[in-house]
């Protein structure tokens, strides 16, 4: 008989109960026990950044993460950004991401999104410099980073938008 330990999470604003074994990865905990597949699993040590989550509202490695120390914790996952794939349903950042052309086969995206959430909530205004600082975490083999960039800096002009509301001024 296996030794089971029930975990009890908050994901997306839901919260799960699951018995798991030990030694089960976060980031399989969420692709395999809840079909949360939006966690990208890359290299497994860490270093590409593609399962980044948000685990009480920082940006963590989730398959360098156990399930049970998860437990009595919230997690956000790339799934909770829109509501649906609509345009208008997008979040900023993921909106930057398309209109930017930041993002070419997206296997990298979630975990630059799950990144920069955070970022972009301490620095609205960010330069060049800060982002590519935030986004050294994440490897992409696809975009060359200068979409990525691009990316941030107009996800942020939406986002100070959004916070300005009409009338402009905040």
């Amino acid at each position: 008989m296996e030794n089971l330990f029930t975990v009890t999470v908050t994901v997306n604003g839901r919260q799960y109960e699951r018995a798991i074994e030990p030694r089960l990865l976060l980031s399989d905990f969420l692709r395999h026990e809840l079909g949360l597949t939006g966690t990208h699993v890359g290299c497994e040590h860490g270093v590409c950044g593609a399962c980044t989550i948000l685990f009480d509202g920082q940006p963590v490695r989730s398959c360098i993460m156990l399930a049970v120390q998860a437990n009595g914790h919230e997690i956000q996952t790339v799934e909770n950004l829109a509501l649906d794939a609509k345009p208008e349903n997008l979040h900023p950042l993921q909106v930057g991401f398309w209109e930017a052309h930041g993002l070419q086969c997206g296997f990298c995206t979630p975990g630059f999104l799950m990144t920069l959430l955070p970022f972009l909530e301490e620095h609205p205004d960010p330069s060049e410099e800060e982002i590519r600082e935030a986004i050294s975490g994440n490897l992409c083999r696809c975009t060359g980073y200068q979409n990525i960039v691009d990316a941030v800096k107009l996800a942020a002009g939406k986002m100070q938008e959004t916070q300005a509301g009409p009338g402009g001024a905040a």
